[in-house]
């Protein structure tokens, strides 16, 4: 399951866990106009992780999912 919210500059998607496992986290990722920010509660530390991708990261990540092992460069 997952929830798409509009805010005042991003737009937020929660990926929630359907599992029973108590270890998984739900993940939020923000995407605002310069960044997109991936957040998951982190149980063992209590602290949140964060990763930040630029959109061409974001881009380079969509195209990477269907690909085989390799290197690669997208064409702009």
């Amino acid at each position: 399951m997952f929830t798409i919210e509009d805010e005042f500059s991003v737009t937020k998607i929660t990926l929630v866990d359907d599992t029973d496992l108590e270890d998984q986290a739900d993940v939020v990722i923000e995407i605002g106009a310069e960044s997109v920010v991936i957040r998951q509660f982190n149980i063992e530390a209590n602290l949140p992780d964060e990763i930040t991708l630029t959109h061409a990261q974001l881009e380079d990540l969509k195209a990477a999912i269907n690909l085989p092992a390799g290197a690669y460069t997208r064409a702009k």
